[in-house]
């Protein structure tokens, strides 16, 4: 037997991880402009004496370092695609840039109420026509952001007759959601900002500026602990949901020959989602009965173990799509 024999049984990880995604291109000049409005708050700060310019372009630096390591997913991820090191390629990296963006999201939202609550405590002096200067500008920028970012979340994963995937999940690029979040955390807090500064200087409310803090820091919290959920149960290698492995069961049983003995289904990658059961059955089919069975369903890797009840030896199948 020679080595072409083999060929059509060999198959790489990459699962489209090495190709360049839209949600990197457009991360990067959200990042430019992150940067760009970051650098002019920083050195007007500085040049006018305004602590509200100074700390606004240090907020904007903390989300720049924050987008950056959603550029650095996406860069490493797609660099080492083939690299055999990954078991199941680097899609995962994306789930580990979407968590750690939500870590950074719950520390910004802590920050946010924190100092919230110390306003509350005890009110400072507002400077406010430099402080709707600052909101203004911010939210033309965080509004630009969102906007570039959120085209891309939408047309990166359309929407179902359910609202649902084949596997059940709302979000697969964590990475870019968790750039989209970090934008759109700006974008809040700057119309809160802006409402509150507002009702502060022509009705005296200054209490409401640090209560619309308090407010944004709660929303953005419940955000980071929604992403912390879902790139985590990509991170931990979680089943898919219980409707999902019942369609599966219920494909491998269908011939009335088969049954289920064990069964593992799990997301490796944005949209790439592996399967390996096992299954016993007194009549196998061949390798590609199964194959062609399971690359309906939508699962890039594959794995089947089959048996018989006597203890038989029977075929056995490893492989995904690109087989066929």
């Amino acid at each position: 037997m020679n080595e072409t024999d083999f060929s059509r049984w060999r198959h790489d990880h990459r699962f489209g991880q090495d190709r360049k995604k839209t949600g990197e291109s457009r991360t990067m000049a959200v990042i430019a402009l992150t940067f760009v409005m970051m650098i002019v708050e920083i050195a007007a700060g500085i040049a006018f004496g305004s602590m509200a310019l100074l700390a606004d372009g240090i907020h904007m630096a903390s989300h720049a370092v924050a987008l950056g390591i959603t550029a650095f997913a996406y860069l490493y991820s797609r660099r080492h695609a083939g690299n055999p090191a990954f078991s199941f390629g680097t899609g995962k990296v994306n789930a580990l840039g979407g968590y750690t963006g939500a870590i950074l999201l719950a520390i910004f939202a802590l920050g946010m109420a924190w100092e919230s609550v110390a306003r509350l405590a005890s009110p400072a002096s507002i400077a406010f026509n430099q402080a709707l200067l600052v909101a203004v500008v911010g939210l033309v920028i965080n509004g630009a952001s969102v906007f570039i970012l959120g085209e891309t979340h939408h047309h990166e994963h359309p929407h179902h007759d359910d609202d649902h995937d084949d596997h059940g999940h709302h979000h697969h690029d964590h990475n870019l959601r968790s750039a989209y979040l970090h934008v759109l955390a700006d974008a809040v807090t700057s119309v809160a900002a802006i409402v509150a500064l507002l009702a502060a200087k022509y009705f005296g409310w200054i209490w409401i500026d640090p209560a619309m803090g308090l407010l944004g820091s709660l929303l953005v919290g419940r955000w980071s602990l929604g992403l912390l959920r879902q790139t985590s149960r990509t991170l931990l290698d979680c089943q898919l949901e219980t409707s999902s492995l019942e369609k599966i069961r219920q494909t491998i049983e269908a011939d009335g020959e088969s049954r289920v003995t064990d069964l593992h289904a799990w997301e490796i990658g944005p949209q790439v989602y592996s399967l390996m059961v096992s299954l016993a059955t007194r009549q196998p089919l061949t390798p590609d009965d199964y194959r062609r069975r399971f690359d309906a369903s939508g699962f890039q890797h594959i794995t089947v173990e089959i048996n018989r009840p006597d203890g038989s030896p029977a075929p056995s199948l490893t492989g995904g799509p690109s087989l066929t």
